[in-house]
């Protein structure tokens, strides 16, 4: 029904757009805490997650699952191990840590380069780092994964289970 007495939907009407720099003017540039926040903030959450398993002894039962590979089967995965290691690795004893997990310490400071990489440039207004690995990497982390998952379930390789 078309009329002159057709009301305006207020719900349907565009909504406004964002401010656009003018031409010829860049866009400002993000400032040094909203570059901060995202490197901030996980490194917040990975802290947080560290103390909790610091906090939380997985040495006694009850306060994590049991890894379900090694409940089935009796087979340690590349995990196994990990929340002692993360409890060990939290307390300062690198030894534990790496008797109970040495792949979750070796991505314990993967992880702590990746996030120092990520708070200079952030700081510094530098490129964001990035994760995208080349698919012959990913393939040889998985073969890695696999190797040390065969090797610490083996006789000889059992200094490597926790």
């Amino acid at each position: 029904m078309t009329g002159h007495n057709q009301r305006v939907d207020a719900s349907r009407t565009p909504a406004t757009p964002a401010p656009v720099a003018p031409p010829g003017f860049p866009p400002a540039a993000p400032t040094r805490a909203r570059r901060l926040a995202a490197p901030a903030l996980t490194l917040a959450v990975a802290a947080s997650a560290l103390g909790y398993v610091a906090t939380v002894d997985p040495y006694e039962p009850g306060h994590y699952p049991v890894c379900p590979l090694f409940r089935l089967t009796g087979i340690l995965c590349p995990g196994c191990g990990g929340l002692r290691s993360a409890h060990a690795f939290a307390h300062g004893d690198l030894l534990t840590a790496l008797g109970a997990n040495a792949m979750a310490v070796t991505g314990y400071f993967v992880f702590a380069g990746f996030m120092i990489l990520w708070l200079i440039r952030a700081y510094r207004g530098g490129p964001t780092p990035r994760l995208a690995l080349k698919p012959l990497y990913w393939w040889g982390l998985g073969t890695a994964a696999l190797i040390f998952a065969v090797v610490r379930n083996l006789p000889f390789g059992s200094a490597l289970a926790p």
